[in-house]
């Protein structure tokens, strides 16, 4: 039907250039930013779970900072400790040669007087041993005890470790600095080689506590690590525009949008034939 007040054919044509001009602004910013969704509207549930990885890669990048802070809290105690252990060596090599009748009294007052400045050197090395201005081997230290805290390991708040050893670091210091241990008297050092001994031990038991913690904490970077690295890349497969699929789009787009255009010129052409049959 020809008629002046409506072009259904230009309709038509303007439609379809809007559509197609919608399809090559979409394109073009697909492939200006980079990214496949650029608002809620390109995929709604898409950009819902791209956020959520988001979140989650987040977590697990600063969780992964937390383990390697904890390793090297870990290792700073872990030498303080190793440190300890070498002067209760000395000490007990100090008691047991104070222990043999060969001692002169002159020899063992010399003994002695090490083996209190090797008692000193523990209590400070106990007293000053600190991580980021935290004591960790001072009972009373920042966690409220020493090396008694909680690891944030992950990237929920259900994702902890523990780590405690606080009973013993007491031990280590109580044990080390007792008055009752002295090796100026034979009888003093003999009961001193035994004690002395207790208290390596226990400086073992936290050594390898703090080992296996470590070793942990290895394995728990390792994973944050692969799963990370998971998690973004899934992001990428959702988020990330594909150059080659928006490319041939736009192209397509910008064919059909020139079509639409010469189309729509000549429907509004239709109207001097309406007016050639008025002649």
């Amino acid at each position: 039907m020809l008629s002046l007040h409506t072009n259904n054919a230009a309709i038509s044509a303007q439609a379809s250039i809007g559509r197609t001009q919608g399809g090559l602004s979409t394109s073009m910013t697909r492939l200006s930013t980079g990214f496949r969704i650029n608002s809620a509207s390109d995929d709604a549930a898409g950009l819902q779970i791209a956020t959520r990885l988001k979140s989650q890669t987040s977590g697990m990048a600063v969780a992964m900072r937390n383990t390697q802070n904890a390793t090297s809290m870990i290792q700073t105690a872990g030498g303080a400790l190793s440190e300890i252990k070498n002067m209760l060596v000395r000490m007990k090599d100090l008691a047991t040669q104070s222990a043999d009748g060969s001692s002169s009294a002159a020899d063992r007052t010399a003994l002695q007087a090490e083996f209190g400045d090797l008692q000193k050197e523990i209590a400070n090395i106990l007293e000053n041993t600190t991580f980021g201005g935290t004591k960790l081997l001072k009972d009373g230290a920042g966690f409220g005890d020493p090396l008694k805290v909680t690891l944030q390991i992950g990237a929920t708040s259900a994702e902890k470790m523990e780590i405690d050893v606080a009973t013993n670091v007491k031990a280590i210091g109580t044990g080390a600095a007792a008055p009752a241990l002295k090796v100026d008297t034979q009888t003093d050092a003999n009961t001193t080689i035994d004690a002395v001994q207790a208290v390596i031990d226990t400086v073992s038991t936290v050594d390898s506590t703090l080992g296996g913690a470590a070793n942990r904490l290895a394995h728990v970077y390792n994973n944050l690590s692969n799963i990370s690295s998971n998690t973004k890349a899934a992001i990428g497969r959702i988020m990330d525009t594909d150059f080659a699929t928006e490319s041939a789009n736009m192209t397509k787009n910008q064919m059909l949008t020139q079509a639409g255009t010469s189309m729509l010129k000549q429907s509004n052409q239709m109207s001097q034939m309406v007016m050639s049959l008025l002649q």
